[in-house]
């Protein structure tokens, strides 16, 4: 049996799905988004699977779903329905990536150096950081996944932008914070820090505003997701995040 918490963060991350979709489709153990705007941004077109599904006819319903789409992204929620969904979605050519959920239970900082800022002032390191990732993408790509962060003002009763500024003024680092003070349930979600700021504090000023606000909200659930192979993992822990659980996608071309 999961976690309560564990629980209460899936049911957050249906519900985000939901709110910020321009449309949905009801699927066998969970449900497709669209949302024609931003048809480059896989995030905001993909299977979610919530609960058990048959896991030989999983591909099939992927590709029913989104196969007017150029991409295939399917989200597993529950970590062992996903275990069960794994051969058969590699064998139907897709990648698997494993992500670690972790719950915030270390203490919560007095104060933080960010701010709340508007989306307009993210737009051009945002979308500088994305060329440093995609250098190959086009324009219509790149404003794909920056303009995206309109839709999620529709996921979450609070959903804020936080910013850490050089002294120049310069947004350095940033992170999108999505609070339901309803359900104590509060998700810090693409911290990300410019290439020319790394290793300055930049971010460390951005986690520790959000956790503060989250706090402030009586969000007593602060949760990130992390890529379980990858680096940041280590960096949360060091900050009082802790894994709890574990979600998946699986992605083909």
């Amino acid at each position: 049996m999961p976690k309560p918490e564990l629980q209460r963060i899936n049911s957050f991350l249906s519900a985000f799905a939901r709110r910020q979709a321009a449309r949905i489709a009801e699927l066998p153990g969970g449900f497709a988004v669209y949302d024609d705007a931003f048809a480059h941004s896989r995030s905001n077109n993909q299977v979610i699977v919530e609960t058990a599904v048959d896991s030989e006819t999983l591909p099939a319903i992927a590709e029913q779903a989104l196969g007017h789409l150029p991409h295939r992204l399917v989200s597993v929620l529950d970590n062992e329905v996903a275990l069960a969904c794994a051969g058969p979605m590699i064998r139907a050519g897709y990648t698997h990536s494993t992500y670690l959920v972790m719950l915030h239970t270390g203490p919560v900082p007095a104060d933080g150096a960010a701010e709340e800022m508007d989306l307009d002032a993210i737009r051009v390191p945002l979308a500088r950081r994305w060329r440093d990732i995609l250098p190959n993408a086009d324009d219509e790509v790149i404003r794909h996944l920056v303009d995206r962060r309109e839709a999620r003002r529709r996921g979450a009763d609070v959903v804020s932008f936080i910013g850490a500024r050089t002294e120049e003024g310069e947004v350095a680092s940033w992170a999108d914070l999505y609070l339901d003070p309803a359900t104590g349930t509060a998700q810090i979600e693409d911290l990300i820090t410019s290439e020319a700021h790394l290793k300055r504090g930049y971010a460390d000023a951005v986690l520790a505003t959000a956790l503060r606000l989250a706090a402030d909200k009586d969000c007593d659930t602060r949760f990130l997701t992390a890529d379980a192979a990858d680096w940041p993992r280590h960096w949360y822990e060091r900050r009082g995040f802790s894994v709890i659980g574990h979600s998946h996608c699986f992605e083909r071309a």
